[in-house]
């Protein structure tokens, strides 16, 4: 099934887009998902700056970007190209360029690409609420397509690209003013600038629709390509006709896990719909950790796009709307306490494969995992058995869990002809649906489940073209028993598509309300870094759908790490918060302090402010509006100051450094949000 934004929803297919070179490196076409990242230099120093750049050439990154605030900086820029060409070191270059139209005429002059910011290229932000007529709205486009003209027709006469990167924390005035602080403000803003680069024959562009919430980032980059697939259409072409590349990443993600686990969601789905040509994944770190992050979520998703696979037709969309965010509604699954699906929350499982061979050791470092983690519930643990004639073992698990203090709910997953001899011990069962399975099996095992009372999970299994067939069988068996409790997996090469069509194939059938568990096997190969990233990117896109009441995370050795990864992921897909949440910048030479240093140590005074958000930015380019979405903020606003912030309201201007993180705790106290640690 096709949307305008995506070739196919219930298989991986690249959008097409036309090819813009960037010096050296062309982005989009057929060519390979780019890997780009930002210098953290002063810009002005010429020596570390290139020492920069060659350290992330050398770790694999193939297009490097430079900020530019003033004429100063990006007559350097020059300099900074000499230097890297007396290295011999040989990457395109990108200025990066913020409320200075001059500074980006001189920077045409030295590097690949110019990168402006729609929102304040030719707009000073005031945020000031004020009505706009359709003319004075179109004399404030027609005004600002004055001042972006000369740098078209630079670029067009020197050969450079152009990247139109909308952000949703600096959106001008007039576009707040019509459209709000949503996706489709961050579209308008960019489309009036492509207006103009049409208008003068111009088409070596790259869009980007950047958000520090990866919802507000998918949906932006999903409505932009709707809206630029419609352009194209208006030629008689189609969507098969190439449109423009774009680069795509979530801004302000933070650091270590929680930047990684944001990233991934946001960047994995939308390369997962096709969309995605270059990528830069934003980590408050050295920017050279951004390209392995980077690099393993495009192999992952050339690899998918690779697999040619046949896309089934459920029948039925899998959301309502995919340009805004909203829950599936679905039927309370099980007791009130443990309860999935309904008004309750998302859950987070544990699926620990084969049933203990030794129960009480197993029982008892499963507890010492999870105590690491006490302040997060663990809702459910799983276990397989496989095996007739093994209730006494699986009996003597329940009983170790239970000495052991592990409270959650156990679930038993197993095959359906033996389904009988587990339903008594089981708070769920989970019965795999495949091809070689019996119908009356299936049968047999849902009248097992409610003949217990207890819910039953159809895992259904297969290849992507598959899932509508088994869940009609599924969906049968249930009610030729008579069984209500259901729930529906998918395990499947393409997790996410495969979740879709599921969803699709319930609303087809009559049962869009039956809860949806996401489960994610860690595959034995993937570990560490890439193992985080693959969960983050198969659970997270479909919460950030709609899609899932549970997440189930199996495979990893660390039952209390996986633990903390599946509520990661629900707080990055914003269906749930654990902590306190930070919106920090990746820092660029317009940084006034170590973000990094500064990061740290603010989330060691208030990581443990579970609900509240706490934004870190470096200067004031995104910070009041990135900020939107933060409850306070932390804004350098000159050497060795700080302006801090109550949303988008600056409270307090020009804090000292030295002072100013205890400052915001004061702030923090002073609105009732803070509580004392633990």
């Amino acid at each position: 099934m096709n949307l305008p934004y995506a070739l196919d929803l219930f298989a991986p297919r690249r959008r097409p887009t036309r090819v813009v070179r960037v010096g050296d490196v062309e982005i989009g076409g057929n060519h390979p998902i780019r890997l780009q990242s930002m210098t953290t230099t002063d810009t002005l120093d010429t020596v570390g700056t290139a020492d920069q750049v060659e350290r992330l050439v050398g770790a694999g990154c193939e297009i490097v970007r430079i900020t530019a605030p003033s004429l100063k900086e990006a007559e350097n820029l020059g300099a900074i190209r000499a230097e890297l060409a007396r290295r011999g070191v040989r990457v395109p270059l990108v200025a990066d360029i913020h409320f200075t139209p001059n500074a980006a005429m001189r920077a045409a002059e030295h590097v690949e690409k110019i990168r402006v910011n729609p929102g304040n290229f030719a707009d000073k932000k005031k945020f000031e609420v004020r009505e706009y007529s359709d003319a004075q709205y179109n004399e404030e486009v027609e005004r600002v397509a004055e001042r972006f003209r000369p740098l078209l027709r630079r670029c067009k006469e020197l050969g450079r690209a152009l990247r139109i990167g909308t952000n949703h924390g600096s959106l001008a005035d007039r576009i707040l003013n019509r459209y709000g602080d949503t996706p489709r403000g961050m579209v308008e803003s960019a489309l009036e600038f492509l207006d103009v680069c049409e208008d003068e024959g111009y088409a070596d562009v790259v869009f980007s629709m950047k958000a520090s919430n990866p919802q507000v980032a998918i949906q932006a980059y999903r409505l932009l390509a709707a809206r630029l697939a419609e352009r194209v259409g208006q030629e008689g072409t189609g969507l098969a006709h190439a449109s423009y590349p774009f680069h795509i990443g979530v801004t302000e993600a933070g650091d270590g896990e929680d930047g990684r686990v944001k990233s991934a969601i946001g960047i994995g789905a939308l390369l997962e719909d096709g969309i995605g040509d270059t990528i830069r994944v934003s980590l408050t770190e050295d920017p050279v950790k951004e390209i392995p992050v980077a690099a393993a979520l495009a192999r992952r998703v050339e690899a998918h796009w690779a697999r040619a696979a046949h896309a089934p037709d459920p029948g039925a969309p899998c959301v309502d709307d995919p340009y805004a965010h909203r829950r599936r509604a679905t039927r309370s699954i099980g007791a009130p306490d443990t309860a999935l699906g309904g008004s309750h929350p998302v859950r987070v499982e544990l699926d620990l494969g084969p049933r203990p061979v030794e129960p009480e050791p197993a029982a008892a470092r499963l507890a010492a995992s999870l105590s690491a983690v006490a302040e997060l519930a663990c809702e459910g643990v799983c276990v397989e058995v496989m095996d007739d004639g093994d209730e006494t073992r699986l009996a003597a698990f329940r009983a170790a869990l239970a000495a052991a203090g592990v409270a959650a709910p156990l679930s038993v997953r197993t095959e359906a002809s033996v389904a009988r001899d587990f339903a008594a011990q089981a708070a769920r069962l989970v019965i795999p649906v495949g091809t070689l399975i019996d119908d009356d099996e299936l049968v047999d095992a849902a009248r097992s489940a409610a003949e217990n009372g207890i819910p039953l999970e159809w895992e259904l299994r297969g290849e992507i073209e598959q899932v509508p067939a088994l869940l009609d069988r599924a969906l049968a068996a249930s009610a030729v028993a008579g069984l209500e409790a259901l729930l529906v997996s998918v395990d499947t090469p393409l997790a996410i598509h495969g979740v879709r069509a599921a969803a699709a194939r319930l609303r087809a059938r009559g049962a869009a309300d039956v809860p949806i568990v996401l489960r994610h096997r860690r595959e034995a190969s993937s570990q560490g870094e890439n193992a985080l990233l693959a969960a983050a990117v198969d659970l997270g896109a479909p919460l950030c759908d709609g899609i899932g009441d549970a997440v189930a995370l199996a495979g990893f050795e660390d039952p209390g790490a996986a633990l903390g990864l599946g509520y990661r992921i629900l707080q990055g897909a914003r269906q749930r918060t654990s902590w306190t949440e930070f919106i920090s910048c990746p820092s660029c030479g317009r940084t006034l302090f170590d973000l990094e240093e500064t990061t740290a140590r603010i989330r060691a005074r208030t990581g443990h402010l579970r609900g509240v958000k706490i934004a870190v930015m470096g200067c004031i380019v995104n910070g009041p509006g990135e900020m939107a979405d933060a409850d306070f903020g932390y804004v350098g606003s000159g050497p060795g100051t700080v302006n801090l912030f109550v949303g988008k309201e600056c409270v307090k201007r020009h804090v000292p450094a030295a002072e100013a993180c205890d400052r915001l705790v004061e702030l923090i106290r002073d609105h009732g949000r803070w509580i004392d640690p633990a």
